[in-house]
């Protein structure tokens, strides 16, 4: 179980999730590795034996040393029959990684239908939600997204260093948001093997392995590739020509399937481009971001030198975790090239938009951020994210230092 993520709150998801106890479909939280999955399922447990002290509880981590042993369908049937012999007493099921287990799904449904059970899953591979779960259990489970730590998150992990917000973001914008760094003390080295680790063993389990890659090295030049070009439009026609001109011969089709892989495996996250004036998804110009940049330090590349790319994925991951669907936005000009918008962010019904840069050096970069959202017909709100210390709001669209803006 993961730990460390215990020396904070995470109340959007934890309250999310205590809100579906008891409720009669199946709860699956999905999420890259080591993201703090486990964590959460401890901590609900903890708030049960807490509050229900009558309550049965049955936990079973498919990565543990028990749960190593435990990799055919039968044999986890016959765990869970064991530890929870009495099919009326009232149970509470966590099965952590439960992906390991071919035709989990077929002991998860019977769990289902023959125990009085509330069920809780976790698996670092979106394909978890695929087969018989999607297929013969639909509208009864309900499914969650869990991130690496947000800023805030990590600036609270790290109070107690007293550092400054600017001095931790800086930390952040290179190590990412994964807790477990916290016992590294910001050393570099040792900070970036354990984001090998993490790294190495999503790749290894949930791609690799789960999809049967025979061509390693294929798939490991279009994943940096897609690293390397967080918050540009590229296609996988465009990576199959970059892979020929260093003598690697990768079919479009192949690329096509390993982005999807590692989409699957949470390492990046594939955002479609919205079109503000239609108001309609469209189909070409999606763009990638990473599940966290400690990863893209990782792997060779500089978040310091691609900064406005990387503060692109800093907000859009910001975003999601406060629970907003969001889209690369397109606003189509009469006569001209359509202009973009960095985010278009939608919950509830209402609709904001975002641009993002580094600094508001010149006047050029001033219009192009501001024009963009003034260029925008409606009266959502529209905001410009920066580093600079100052406020340039202007024309109803907000200025917010960026800092500030995670913080808040």
């Amino acid at each position: 179980m993961e730990t460390t993520e215990k020396l904070i709150e995470r109340p959007f998801y934890f309250e999310r999730l205590w809100a579906q106890v008891d409720v009669p479909v199946i709860k699956v939280l999905t999420g890259v590795r080591r993201c703090g999955k486990s964590t959460l399922l401890t901590q609900l447990a903890k708030r049960l034996r807490a509050e229900k002290l009558v309550a049965k509880i049955v936990e079973l981590n498919l990565e543990s040393d028990d749960g190593l042993r435990i990799r055919r369908a039968d044999d986890l049937a016959d765990y869970l029959r064991e530890a929870a012999p009495d099919k009326k007493e009232r149970t509470y099921f966590f099965l952590d990684e439960v992906q390991h287990v071919p035709g989990w799904e077929d002991v998860v449904n019977a769990l289902r239908v023959s125990w009085d059970a509330d069920i809780y899953l976790t698996g670092s591979n979106s394909t978890v939600l695929s087969g018989d779960l999607a297929t013969n259990l639909a509208g009864r489970y309900v499914s969650m997204r869990v991130r690496p730590f947000t800023f805030r998150e990590s600036a609270e992990l790290y109070r107690e260093k007293g550092l400054s917000p600017d001095e931790l973001f800086r930390l952040y914008l290179e190590f990412g948001g994964y807790p477990v760094l916290k016992f590294y003390d910001f050393d570099r080295e040792n900070s970036l093997d354990y984001l090998r680790g993490v790294y190495d063993s999503a790749v290894r389990r949930d791609v690799v392995e789960h999809n049967a890659v025979r061509d390693v090295d294929a798939f490991d030049r279009v994943l940096s590739f897609a690293f390397g070009n967080i918050g540009h439009t590229f296609s996988a026609n465009s990576i199959s020509r970059f892979l020929k001109s260093e003598h690697r011969a990768v079919s479009v089709d192949t690329v096509l399937n390993y982005l999807r892989f590692i989409e699957e495996a949470f390492l990046v996250d594939r955002v479609a481009r919205f079109d503000v004036r239609g108001k309609e998804v469209l189909r070409a110009g999606e763009k990638y971001y990473a599940a966290d940049l400690g990863l893209r330090t990782m792997l060779g590349f500089s978040n310091s030198a691609d900064i406005d790319q990387a503060l692109e994925n800093i907000v859009y991951s910001e975003l999601v975790a406060r629970g907003y669907e969001v889209y690369v936005g397109s606003v189509p000009q009469d006569g001209e090239s359509a202009r973009e918008v960095d985010f278009v962010a939608r919950k509830d019904g209402q609709i904001s938009y975002y641009q993002v840069c580094y600094l508001l050096a010149g006047t050029e970069t001033v219009e192009r951020e501001f024009g963009a959202l003034e260029a925008i017909g409606d009266n959502y709100p529209k905001f410009v994210l920066s580093m600079d210390p100052l406020d340039r709001s202007r024309n109803g669209i907000i200025h917010r230092n960026l800092v500030d803006w995670l913080m808040g």
